[in-house]
């Protein structure tokens, strides 16, 4: 189970409804990509958005006063243009100050915490687990922004996904691991609910028999219908937050809420997911925890049809 893909196809346009209809009328401006880059290419107004960070706007409106004096600047003219230039779009201006608006803090997050910024990579380090493959060893290795777990033996991927820069800073790689397998699991089970981990969006998820992850015969592929974004997944980790999965890991001492996905190879293989019919596509999840095992059966739309608990015979 690996990365995911970013690409627009055609059909799936900014802003297009989906099969249900366009939803409730809004009032919306958009503001080309090349402006946006415009808008931000500018020292003074990255001050500004630096100096709101530093001033709290998170909490509480900044005034005018307050920010010019923070940049320190000379000509309060100029900087009331390049104040205005945010103005709308980045920044919202209010009785008693000014706040960010979600595109702004975006912005601000992603330069000041060093996503767009920094570069950074972690050598070999040792990770608590065994192969699904092989049962040899993990190990974990941080490249190209990208955080990776593997065997050691077989060099089988466990996981692979883009992990932002900042994830590392002052944590230990236990701790790391830990951050990464809560921003992963978020971010499918959030594809799962039909929510794009990007933009919000709508998201279609869909089984396919031919993904383009070459170690999976099935997989899950979720595609945003706003931006297009695009995440393939195993159907495993797609039942991390499904009521009946958590309640029978739970009876039988297992909290999949704080266990490591890479630690059950149904999350990270298909090697427990068996198609039962290819017209309409069917297939059933086996999902084994103390002896018993949970048998899931999903559409092609991954929703849930049946699911059946199978008990150890007593010895």
């Amino acid at each position: 189970m690996s990365q995911f893909d970013r690409t627009k196809e055609s059909g799936h346009e900014s802003g297009a409804g989906t099969e249900t209809g366009p939803g409730p009328a809004r009032t919306e401006s958009r503001i080309p990509p090349a402006e946006v880059f415009s808008i931000l290419g500018n020292d003074t107004r990255v001050a500004i958005l630096q100096a709101m960070l530093e001033l709290g706007a998170d909490e509480q409106p900044v005034s005018f006063t307050a920010i010019f004096e923070q940049v320190d600047m000379a000509d309060s003219a100029n900087f009331s243009y390049h104040l205005e230039q945010l103005t709308g779009h980045f920044l919202a201006q209010r009785e008693d100050g000014y706040v960010f608006r979600y595109p702004g803090r975006k912005v601000v997050s992603s330069i000041f915490t060093g996503t767009l910024t920094e570069r950074a990579q972690l050598g070999f380090f040792p990770v608590e687990g065994s192969c699904y493959d092989c049962e040899g060893p993990l190990h974990g290795w941080y490249v190209d922004d990208e955080l990776t777990i593997g065997c050691t033996d077989c060099g089988t991927i466990q996981v692979s996904y883009p992990f932002p820069a900042g994830g590392l800073d002052d944590r230990s790689t236990e701790d790391v691991l830990e951050a990464f397998q809560h921003y992963v699991r978020h971010h499918y089970c959030l594809a799962a609910d039909g929510v794009c981990p990007e933009c919000t969006g709508s998201i279609e998820s869909d089984l396919v028999t031919d993904p383009e992850e070459d170690a999976l015969d099935v997989a899950v592929e979720h595609v945003c219908q706003r931006c297009g974004y695009r995440l393939e997944s195993t159907v495993g980790i797609t039942m991390l937050d499904v009521a009946d999965v958590l309640v029978f890991f739970s009876k039988r001492g297992v909290d999949l809420n704080a266990e490591p996905f890479w630690h059950f190879d149904w999350c990270v293989s298909d090697k427990r997911t068996e198609i039962v019919d290819d017209e309409p596509l069917r297939v059933r999840l086996t999902l084994p925890c103390a002896g018993d095992e949970l048998r899931v059966l999903l559409d092609e739309t991954v929703s849930v049809i049946d699911t059946a608990v199978v008990e150890r015979l007593p010895e």
